[in-house]
């Protein structure tokens, strides 16, 4: 695949990714699992999101950090601009500060891991970038200190049990929190499907490490 043309599809999916997760995580899930509400535990947005690492760990593989660092910067940067618009200034700006921070992270970690088993660098990297991105996008976007950003969706700051699971509660974005980040390590075991999948077709360039 032609440099250009795969950094515009692999910028285009990421802008694609992150725009959609951006507007399903203003929706919780609907109905209810053995007594459970998954709207306490769960948004639409923990089931997109995960995408974006599959998406910069190919990148990453094929073409090296430097490309997979320059399509997070234009799916970061398209994707804030067009979040403006089809869901909150906060929440875009949520979204773009965790999408950076956990993204780069992401692409850190795979470079170092790279060489070792074809499973590791995309499954940890994954792990750590999820985890930082959830701390720092559920904290900016629904956190009452972070309440310069824009006003809190009444539905985010309302109790609820924690995780769905337990007696004790908490304000439902630390739930849905928790239970995106349970969705995002399971997800990331996923992806690894996808991952080794394609690996026979895309290839390392000259240059770049072959493993990872």
């Amino acid at each position: 695949m032609h440099m250009t043309r795969a950094f515009l599809i692999y910028s285009a999916l990421m802008t694609l990714v992150v725009v959609a997760s951006n507007v399903l995580v203003q929706y919780p899930l609907p109905g209810s699992i053995a007594g459970l509400a998954l709207g306490d535990l769960l948004t639409f947005g923990a089931f997109s999101y995960p995408f974006a690492f599959l998406v910069t760990d190919l990148t990453n593989r094929q073409f090296g950090p430097a490309i997979a660092r320059r399509v997070v910067v234009v799916g970061f940067a398209v994707a804030v601009l067009l979040s403006i618009y089809l869901a909150t200034p906060r929440i875009a700006i949520a979204s773009g500060t965790a999408f950076l921070v956990g993204q780069l992270l992401d692409i850190s970690v795979f470079n170092r891991l790279r060489r070792q088993s074809w499973w590791k660098a995309p499954l940890v990297g994954s792990l750590i970038g999820s985890l930082i991105d959830t701390a720092l996008f559920f904290s900016l976007a629904f956190a009452p200190v972070f309440v310069a950003l824009g006003p809190n969706e009444p539905f985010a700051i309302e109790w609820a049990p924690l995780l769905g699971l337990f007696a004790a509660e908490a304000p439902r974005w630390i739930s849905w929190a928790l239970g995106d980040l349970t969705v995002k390590i399971l997800t990331g075991l996923v992806m690894l499907l996808p991952y080794g999948a394609l690996m026979s077709v895309l290839k390392p360039m000259p240059g770049v490490a072959a493993r990872g």
